[in-house]
C-alpha cells in the first residue's frame, strides 16, 4: 500500500489531522502567547479577548492548509499584509508568533516533516508581515 504522504492530493489540512486538530493547534498557539509573559510584545497587538483573532487564524489556516476555505467564504480574500498594516511588526513580533507557532505544534504534535513545512511556509508570511520602518522585509528579485 502506498504511503498516503507520497499522494499529492494529500493536503497539510489532511495530515494535520483536519479541523479538531486545526482548532487545538490554534487554541494551543493563543494560550501559548496569552499565557507566557516572554511574549507580552506580541500580546499587547491583540486584544483583550483573543476569541475573535483565535477564530480568524482557524478559518484562515484551515483553507491555507488545503481544507475547507472558511476565511475567504466569510470575510473575502485574505489580504493579509494589508490587513496588519495597523499594527507594529518588527523582527521581534515575527519571532514570537513564530515561537508561539513552533511551540503550539510541538505541543499538538504535529508530525514531521509536516511541522518542519508548516514553520517554513508560515515563517516567510510572517516575515512578510513586518512593517515597522527601518525592519521591513526584503523584495526577492
Amino acid at each position: 500500500m502506498a504511503d498516503p504522504q507520497d499522494d499529492a492530493t494529500v493536503t497539510p489540512y489532511a495530515l494535520l489531522g483536519g479541523d479538531a486538530a486545526l482548532q487545538a493547534l490554534v487554541a494551543r498557539f493563543y494560550a501559548v502567547m496569552d499565557e507566557d509573559p516572554t511574549y507580552a510584545p506580541i500580546r499587547r497587538l491583540h486584544p483583550p479577548s483573543l476569541e475573535g483573532s483565535a477564530d480568524k487564524l482557524y478559518r484562515f489556516l484551515s483553507g491555507w492548509l488545503g481544507g475547507p476555505p472558511l476565511y475567504v467564504q466569510t470575510y473575502g480574500p485574505p489580504m493579509l499584509r494589508a490587513r496588519h498594516l495597523p499594527y507594529p511588526i518588527g523582527s521581534l513580533e515575527r519571532d514570537q508568533w513564530m515561537a508561539c507557532m513552533r511551540q503550539a505544534m510541538a505541543d499538538c504534535a504535529v508530525p514531521e516533516p509536516l511541522a518542519a513545512a508548516l514553520g517554513e511556509a508560515l515563517s516567510r508570511t510572517a516575515d512578510w508581515m513586518r512593517n515597522k520602518p527601518g525592519d521591513l522585509p526584503r523584495m526577492s528579485g
